[in-house]
């Protein structure tokens, strides 16, 4: 598919989601989307992708790539702010282990100690639907106040 504003692929997942709300969107605008993952590291992990297909880096439009990255940091703040982290994790595959061939930022909240070494990844499932909507409240709420704080 060639690389332009508004594609869409019928087969990938994240495309999927752009088009129907699942329940798990924590922040969007014009240009990008944050949902949580389906499987995180920690709770609150999140994944932070453009609403247009594009594969990889290579392939984001010169006009997409601030805007992108400007949430990037919105919501690595709002992770921090939500889930009373000490940092967080900030991450992009590019083709080799990108589970989905959509670009996306993963965005996880980090404590010291927190068990997270290299690239091991040890993923989990959330324990139900009351910690789900305990996670997307909290974060919900964060993303005003930082992009209050931020001027944004």
């Amino acid at each position: 598919m060639t690389p332009q504003s508004d594609t869409f692929d019928e087969r990938c997942v994240f495309c999927k989601i752009v088009r129907n709300d699942d329940g798990s969107r924590v922040f969007e605008d014009e240009h990008t989307l944050a949902f949580l993952d389906h499987r995180p590291l920690f709770p609150g992990h999140c994944l932070l992708i453009p609403k247009s297909h594009f594969e990889t880096i290579q392939d984001l439009s010169q006009s997409l790539v601030a805007p992108l990255f400007a949430n990037v940091r919105i919501l690595a703040a709002a992770v921090e702010l939500a889930m009373r982290a000490e940092g967080t994790f900030i991450a992009a595959n590019n083709r080799i282990s990108q589970s989905v061939p959509h670009f996306h930022v993963h965005v996880v909240p980090r404590r010291k100690g927190d068990g997270l070494k290299g690239f091991f990844w040890p993923r989990r499932k959330y324990g139900g639907t009351e910690e789900v909507a305990a996670v997307l409240n909290a974060l919900r709420a964060a993303i005003p106040q930082v992009q209050q704080s931020r001027g944004n």
